[in-house]
């Protein structure tokens, strides 16, 4: 077998964990965020996620990949940390580099020729519903909430944020007032909407999300990345175009008072 990559430096908040398919003769790592109280993304977060994806796409060992949190409450992450969106507490410079690692990484995860998974113990708002998004299959608990409520605090939603949403959505015309109006599904409501695969009960979440994974490695890791890389590359391509000019558009809109009042 080839070696592994080697690992990245120590980033609080993440660890890996490996579990193997001897079936199949493969492995894939869960990918455990436990940064307390509530997994909070900070740039550095975001860029521990990112190190952390790099290093198992270079790991020729590894087949996939399953998101899930390790924090005490029922919380897969709040979401962005308000700090990073708040402009008097950060800076031009630091909100720019906070958005392309953000989007880069969420890029990286939608085209990742990994198969990708999302085991969501409980809320889930925002950058974690993105998060999920990009990942290929999503089994959230039966208690929880799930969605980009970005307009019930103040902002808009992201551009590509919302394109995914109504592109995992059953229900465009649906989805779209969901966004519009700020709301938070539950499990159920977005298990109806196409948006979550299954809902289970909390402690049946990772078994639940390990058995998806099994499923999406029965099939050959090539032709499964390659066909990926078909359904998603353009719009990854059309995302990370976008980069620079929505992180511009962005802090211009978080300097404004409305907003830094909302947030």
């Amino acid at each position: 077998m080839p070696m592994p990559a080697k690992l990245p430096g120590f980033h609080p908040g993440v660890r890996v964990e490996w579990r193997s398919l001897p079936t199949l003769h493969k492995r894939y790592a869960v990918v455990w965020l436990g940064s307390e109280p509530v997994n909070s993304m900070t740039l550095e977060l975001w860029q521990a996620m990112a190190d952390t994806l790099d290093w198992l796409e270079l790991d020729p060992n590894c087949s996939g990949l399953i998101f899930a949190s390790e924090l005490k409450k029922p919380i897969f992450t709040a979401g962005n940390d308000i700090k990073e969106l708040h402009a008097p507490s950060t800076s031009q410079t630091r909100y720019a580099k906070f958005w392309s690692v953000q989007t880069t990484f969420l890029c990286r995860l939608l085209k990742s020729p990994l198969a990708t998974a999302c085991a969501i113990n409980g809320a889930c708002p925002a950058g974690g519903c993105a998060v999920s998004l990009c990942c290929d299959y999503r089994v959230q608990s039966l208690q929880g909430t799930f969605g980009l409520n970005e307009v019930a605090l103040g902002i808009p939603v992201p551009k590509f944020w919302a394109r995914l949403f109504l592109n995992a959505s059953k229900h465009a015309a649906t989805a779209e007032l969901v966004l519009l109006r700020g709301t938070l599904l539950t499990p159920h409501e977005a298990h109806t909407m196409g948006l979550v695969h299954e809902v289970v009960p909390a402690a049946a979440v990772l078994l639940a999300t390990e058995r998806a994974m099994a499923t999406l490695l029965k099939s050959p890791d090539n032709a499964r990345a390659a066909t990926k890389a078909n359904l998603r590359d353009g719009f990854a391509m059309e995302w990370e175009a976008f980069i620079e000019t929505e992180a511009k558009a962005g802090w211009e809109m978080l300097c404004t008072p409305e907003v830094e009042n909302a947030l």
